[in-house]
């Protein structure tokens, strides 16, 4: 866990922030189990995610993560980075841009950092965009690069 969630009194305080790097998430193990989960949730059980004994004479070595792997944690890392007080709900609204520039092997340590790039004030709320960068312990080149889109909603 990060020692500290950055917290927000409300909207107009949130969009103070513009500009700056909110914080980081705390760890988290990429499993085999969360491997194998998401492998089932999502149909995609190519060999190199979810066959530890092929995958250890593929090209990585060992069995990887899926991309969107990485990217679906994301909200829960944000939650680790700040909230937003006075707030009824959030819905994730889109992306922008989403790239995955290094593979993420099992067991790996993830972790998640945000920069706030925008706030559009909406009749229902905010439209927020934020940068988030995935980044592997011990790794040269982020594991996912995303421009996500949010609501906000009072």
């Amino acid at each position: 866990m990060p020692s500290e969630i950055r917290a927000f009194s409300g909207l107009d305080e949130f969009e103070l922030a513009v500009g700056t790097h909110l914080g980081f998430s705390g760890w988290h193990v990429i499993t085999q189990e969360r491997i194998d989960r998401f492998a089932e949730a999502t149909g995609d059980a190519q060999w190199i995610h979810t066959d530890p004994v092929r995958a250890a004479s593929g090209p990585f070595g060992t069995t990887i993560a899926h991309g969107y792997l990485s990217l679906s944690l994301i909200p829960m890392m944000l939650g680790e980075i700040y909230r937003v007080d006075g707030i009824s709900m959030g819905v994730n609204y889109g992306s922008n841009r989403v790239r995955f520039p290094a593979v993420v092997p099992v067991d790996s340590r993830l972790r998640a950092g945000a920069e706030l790039v925008a706030i559009e004030r909406r009749p229902v709320g905010v439209q927020v965009t934020l940068l988030v960068t995935v980044e592997r312990e011990g790794g040269d080149k982020p594991v996912c690069i995303a421009e996500l889109l949010a609501l906000l909603v009072p």
